[in-house]
C-alpha cells in the first residue's frame, strides 16, 4: 500500500495540520442541518426532481446515500459552502491519517484526535453501509459489497478502494473492487463472477448511469436487484450545482416555505449562485472577477474556472454549456514556513456527512485554482479545533 501511494499519488497527504475555530466548525454543522431540512421538504424534492433525468425519480428504496461531502472555504473574514458531492472520496484515507498523527510538543497533545477516534470512524463507516442495507428493507444480513468505478485500478484513489476492501473484510463482509462491465444480472440478482452482490458502493462519476458500460448496473438499480449507494436521486437532490442557485436565493426559499431562521443560515453560508443564461451573460461577464464558474454536473473541479482567469474562448464554452456562476469566496491559507518569504498553501474543508450527521472533517491543502493533489506539501491534512481561527 505504501509503495502504491508513493508511486501513484505522492502528494496525497500533507504534513501540515490546519487549525479551524470552534465557531467555524459549529457554523458548518448548522449550515449542513439547514440544507438537510430544506432537501427533506416535498416542495423542494418535487421542484428539483422535475428537471432531473428520469433515473433520479426512481425510488432508491430507502437508502440515504453514503459519504456526502460538504466542501467549504473558511478564513478569518470569509465563509462559504462551495459545493456538495455525493461520492466524496478520502474518508478511509483520513482514518489512516488520524492513526499516523503524533504530538510534536506538549501543547499539541490536547488537539490530536484520541487514539480510538480512527477506529470509531471506521466502525461508523461499516455501520453506515449496514444501515443503507437495512433501510432498503432487506431482512437478511449484509454479506457482500462491490466497490465500483470505471477501471478502478487506474483511478487516482485506488489505494483507498483497497483500504475499504480491507475494512469490509475485517468486519466479516466479502468485498470486491470492480469495473461496472464486470457485473452481470441474472435471477434478479447482481453478480460479480460467481459472487452475488448485495450492495454496490458507487464511486462512479457517471452519476446517472448513462454510459453503456453501466447498462447492467442501471438495470439492477431500476429493478431493485441490488442496493446502490450513493444513488442517482441523491446526486440530483444534493450535488447538482443548480441546487445552490435555489438554496442561495431568498425568493426561492420563501416560495418553498422555508422557515425564516433557516433562510438566514442558508443565505449567510451559501455564496450567491446563479444559472448562466443568455439573459444574464453580459452582466456575469462584467462581474466575472468576483465569480467562480462551474458546470451543473461537474466533479473534482473539472471544467471549473475562476472568473479572473477567464479568456473569451473559455467564456464561449461556458455560454454553450450548462454552468452556474457562484460568488467568489476565497479559500483559507496555511503558512508552512517561518521564513521571510514564507510559502502559503490554500485549503478547503470537507465535512463527510451521512444522514445529516457529520462523520469527519478534513482539510485539503493545494496551490492553483482548485484542489488537485498535485502540490508538494499538499494533500489531505488533519483539522485541529482551535478556540479562534489562525
Amino acid at each position: 500500500m505504501l509503495e502504491l501511494i508513493r508511486e501513484r499519488c505522492p502528494y496525497l497527504f500533507s504534513a501540515f495540520p490546519v487549525f479551524v475555530s470552534a465557531d467555524h466548525l459549529t457554523r458548518m454543522g448548522d449550515l449542513i442541518q439547514a440544507i438537510e431540512s430544506v432537501i427533506a421538504l416535498p416542495a423542494y424534492r418535487e421542484q428539483v426532481l422535475a428537471t432531473a433525468p428520469a433515473i433520479a425519480r426512481h425510488d432508491p428504496g430507502g437508502a440515504r446515500g453514503a459519504f456526502f461531502g460538504y466542501d467549504f472555504h473558511v478564513a478569518d473574514d470569509s465563509f462559504g459552502l462551495i459545493e456538495i458531492n455525493t461520492n466524496a472520496g478520502g474518508a478511509m484515507l483520513n482514518a489512516v491519517l488520524a492513526r499516523a498523527q503524533r504530538a510534536c510538543c506538549p501543547p499539541m497533545d490536547s488537539l490530536l484526535p484520541a487514539p480510538t477516534l480512527a477506529s470509531t470512524l471506521e466502525a461508523n463507516i461499516v455501520a453506515m453501509f449496514r444501515r443503507e442495507w437495512s433501510l432498503s428493507g432487506r431482512q437478511q444480513p449484509l454479506r457482500t459489497i462491490a466497490i465500483v468505478d470505471e477501471a478502478p485500478a487506474q483511478q487516482y484513489l485506488y489505494p483507498e478502494f483497497l483500504l475499504f476492501q480491507q475494512l469490509f473484510e475485517r468486519h466479516g463482509l466479502q468485498a470486491v473492487i470492480a469495473d461496472p462491465t464486470e457485473l452481470s444480472l441474472r435471477d434478479n440478482r447482481l453478480w460479480h463472477g460467481d459472487l452475488a452482490i448485495d450492495l454496490v458502493y458507487n464511486r462512479l462519476t457517471d452519476f446517472y448511469l448513462t454510459s453503456s458500460s453501466c447498462d447492467t448496473l442501471r438495470e439492477a438499480y431500476l429493478s431493485n436487484a441490488t442496493v446502490l449507494t450513493p444513488h442517482p436521486q441523491a446526486h440530483a437532490l444534493y450535488a447538482d450545482k443548480r441546487n445552490l442557485a435555489l438554496l442561495s436565493n431568498a425568493d426561492s426559499l420563501q416560495a418553498l416555505g422555508v422557515a425564516p431562521n433557516i433562510q438566514a443560515i442558508l443565505l449567510a453560508g451559501i455564496p450567491r449562485t446563479e444559472i448562466v443564461t443568455a439573459e444574464n451573460a453580459e452582466r456575469l461577464w462584467s462581474e466575472r472577477r468576483t465569480r467562480f464558474f462551474k458546470p451543473f454536473a461537474g466533479f473534482g473541479s473539472r471544467a471549473a474556472y475562476r472568473g479572473d482567469k477567464l479568456t473569451k474562448r473559455v467564456w464561449q464554452d461556458i455560454l454553450a454549456g450548462e454552468y452556474v456562476a457562484q460568488a467568489l469566496v476565497l479559500p483559507g491559507e496555511r503558512v508552512i514556513s517561518a521564513d521571510a518569504s514564507a510559502q502559503a498553501l490554500k485549503f478547503d474543508l470537507r465535512d463527510y456527512v451521512y444522514d445529516g450527521e457529520v462523520q469527519w472533517v478534513a482539510a485539503r491543502l493545494y496551490q492553483g485554482q482548485t484542489t488537485n493533489f498535485r502540490t508538494p506539501d499538499g494533500g489531505f491534512a488533519p483539522v485541529y479545533e482551535w478556540p479562534m481561527a489562525l
